[in-house]
């Protein structure tokens, strides 16, 4: 990897950091408007469920847009979008305009995650492209735990909205950053018939001081073409199918229990009778083992199969939420267990997300994440609303984490099943230095 690469797949890290601590900050502000507003749990409910939905819609949107028009700019305007709503969510008066700003700021969450890892991957040789893209997703884990200090440290003395100001206005300053550094997408520019003369300056740009002129675009400019017309085929032929329906399946179960952690833990912590301050704590150590498993993942993926890294994982997290709901501990122990369940899920999230990146071809990545990525979503939309019901109905942690174990145990096998669907197509995914005949390179996905 050279320099540019290193400072996209920085970038990307970056942005997801701030995702996540935007996601994790807005559910520590949940529990002051329900004091200082009377806002009811109900509401607080239907402003979680409509952001997760505008999430979904977000990123089933941005996906093919970035693949049709461009990804550095639809990640561009993915940020300016949820930095702009966060940040006016602090001026918000009434639950109503607060929850109005919480869905356009989930909107632009939503469709940001998926076209930046699109960008990581595009950006990354294919040798590398699965650690590194787990690399980059750790980021919003990274965020989770500067949620957490935030919450516990910042929030108590200088209130919620100068914490959603900062939030929403310091990821403003990466937009000027990712126009100026990242390079467009090989893929989207073929699809665009843009002349040869731009593609090799993009080519130029990702690897300076290299020489790309041999590298062949008549046959990548022929399989590029009109990338919206190839949505059906991710969802519907008989190749990518089977690999959509396992991968949204593994979306599902894991976002849903992430989020269900993410988004009701500050609150399920005080049902469990924990100060504000330890509770900040517990979601921080949450946050801390999801980042350490994603570290991990990336780490793992350099050596290991991916498919059986998300399949170990998986089983790993079922048995980390049964051992955390059976177990009674003290409050160290108690946040021992927190912190081995996000290593868990964490290393799921990091392993699922390069196998998404590296399932579909470089034309349809956007498209292909964004889909998988809303479809997840509805996972977190059945978390929210499930979350808010069970309790409101005086559940207790550990049924609901006993809730938790059968789908995550799913997950497990339906990771080995992606392993015979994907591999086959995963195969060929490389470079081809030269193509025998005419000793022109050929444009493969690690371009």
């Amino acid at each position: 990897m050279g320099l540019r690469q290193r400072l996209v797949a920085l970038l990307g890290l970056v942005v997801m950091v701030a995702e996540g601590l935007d996601i994790t900050i807005a559910s520590f502000v949940y529990p002051h408007l329900m004091r200082e507003w009377g806002t009811p749990m109900s509401a607080v409910t239907t402003t979680v469920t409509a952001g997760v939905l505008s999430m979904a819609v977000g990123g089933a949107v941005a996906g093919p847009l970035a693949d049709r028009y461009g990804r550095k700019g639809m990640a561009a305007a993915g940020i300016v979008v949820f930095g702009t709503a966060t940040a006016a969510m602090s001026l918000a008066t009434t639950i109503e305009i607060f929850a109005v700003l919480r869905v356009v700021a989930c909107a632009g969450l939503g469709g940001v995650a998926p076209v930046v890892m699109a960008i990581v991957a595009d950006s990354t040789p294919a040798a590398r492209r699965a650690p590194v893209v787990a690399l980059a997703f750790s980021g919003i884990a990274a965020g989770t735990v500067a949620g957490g200090l935030l919450a516990s440290t910042v929030l108590p003395d200088v209130g919620w909205p100068a914490v959603l100001a900062l939030c929403g206005l310091a990821p403003l300053l990466l937009v000027p950053l990712v126009m100026a550094y990242v390079p467009e997408s090989v893929s989207v520019l073929l699809a665009r018939g843009r002349p040869t003369e731009q593609i090799q300056e993009s080519l130029a740009l990702l690897a300076p001081g290299r020489d790309t002129s041999h590298v062949d675009l008549t046959r990548a400019r022929d399989d590029e073409k009109q990338p919206m017309r190839k949505i059906g085929a991710i969802l519907l032929s008989r190749s990518f199918a089977p690999t959509t329906l396992l991968i949204w399946l593994c979306y599902f179960v894991l976002l849903g229990a992430v989020f269900l952690l993410l988004n009701y833990l500050p609150l399920m912590a005080e049902r469990a009778g924990l100060t504000a301050a330890r509770t900040g704590v517990a979601v921080g150590l949450f946050g801390a083992g999801t980042l350490c498993g994603q570290l991990l993942a990336s780490f793992g993926l350099r050596r290991h199969d991916r498919f059986h890294f998300l399949a170990l994982a998986s089983g790993l997290s079922a048995l980390a939420v049964c051992v955390t709901a059976a177990v009674g501990t003290g409050l160290a122990g108690m946040f021992v267990l927190i912190f081995v369940l996000g290593a868990c899920l964490g290393g799921s999230m990091g392993a699922l997300q390069a196998v998404g990146a590296l399932a579909y071809p470089p034309t349809l990545r956007a498209t292909g994440m964004g889909w998988m990525s809303g479809v997840g979503r509805i996972g977190t939309l059945a978390s929210g609303l499930l979350g808010g019901v069970m309790i409101g109905a005086g559940w207790s942690i550990s049924h609901i984490l006993f809730l938790l174990c059968v789908p995550l145990a799913l997950t497990s096998t339906a990771a080995l099943l992606l392993r015979n669907e994907v591999r086959p197509a995963a195969t060929g995914a490389t470079v081809a230095p030269s193509d025998g005949r005419s000793g022109r390179g050929s444009l493969g996905e690690g371009a």
